[in-house]
Parts: structure tokens; C-alpha cells; sequence
């Protein structure tokens, strides 16, 4: 391997490692505090969703999770995450969501989350209020064979 190889091969493996958010090279804040300044629920997402994109002029928000996998809530509820999450953010809000789903009896697709002082609505073709202080925390995900 030459030399110049290995300096490119070290210079991507720094550069994917600190997750640059944008072009001034500022390191990007970790998606439970990207929530929280929006004024939503910092644990609606899984803990190892830890990777993220988000486009300030679009507002889209793309979350990457590792695997398939649900999150239990103190209140009984769970949700369930494919690999890849989207959706456009704005300030109390999460719309358009797609890769996210609650079980309302059988289970249904997420597409919007919006907060309102100490709930959560989830709209899910019907909407579903809950405590949003069950979702302040971080929780893992447990595995599952599909989304």
C-alpha cells in the first residue's frame, strides 16, 4: 500500500468518525439534543441511533439505527424502527415520517409526532395521544425480525 493511499484511507476514517454536520467542520450534536432544541421528546429515538442527517433548509431529518428493532416506553407503549427513519422537523414536530411504527392493536404506520406542552400526538391515521414524559428518556432497542 502506498503511503498515499494510507493518508486517504486514514483521512476518510477520521472524517466518517467525527460525523462532520456541515461545511465549517463543526461537529455534530448528538440527535437527543437535535430533538430537544425542537422541542420534542429527547428518547422518541432508540440509543444507538446515533447517526443522523439533517438538512436546515429542508427541515428532513434522516436517522440511521442499526438494526430493526422496538422500543418499550414506561407507559406501555412501543414503537418500532426500521433501519433508516425520516421526516421533516420543525420546531414541536416531526411530519411525514417514514420507518416508524406504533401498535394500536395491530401495528401502524407513524407519520407524524407533535408535542403540546406535556403530551405527545402520534398520527398514525388515527392519533394517539401519550405522555411525552415516558419518551424524555433514552431507551435501547430490542431486535426483531422485520419492520
Amino acid at each position: 500500500m502506498t503511503t498515499y493511499v494510507y493518508i486517504c484511507q486514514v483521512a476518510q476514517l477520521l472524517y466518517s468518525v467525527t460525523k462532520r454536520g456541515n461545511c465549517s467542520g463543526s461537529m455534530q450534536k448528538p440527535l437527543p439534543e437535535l430533538l430537544k432544541e425542537h422541542d420534542l421528546a429527547r428518547g422518541i429515538f432508540p440509543r444507538d441511533a446515533t447517526n443522523y442527517e439533517f438538512d436546515e433548509v429542508t427541515r428532513k431529518l434522516t436517522v440511521y439505527i442499526p438494526s430493526i428493532c422496538e422500543v418499550g416506553y414506561r407507559d406501555s407503549s412501543v414503537l418500532r424502527f426500521s433501519t433508516v427513519v425520516t421526516g421533516c422537523l420543525e420546531n414541536g414536530k416531526l411530519a411525514n415520517i417514514e420507518g416508524m411504527k406504533t401498535k394500536v392493536m395491530i401495528w401502524a404506520k407513524v407519520t407524524c409526532i407533535s408535542a403540546d406542552g406535556g403530551k405527545l400526538h402520534f398520527t398514525t391515521g388515527m392519533k394517539k395521544t401519550r405522555s411525552r414524559a415516558v419518551y424524555e428518556v433514552l431507551r435501547d432497542g430490542v431486535g426483531v425480525d422485520k419492520f
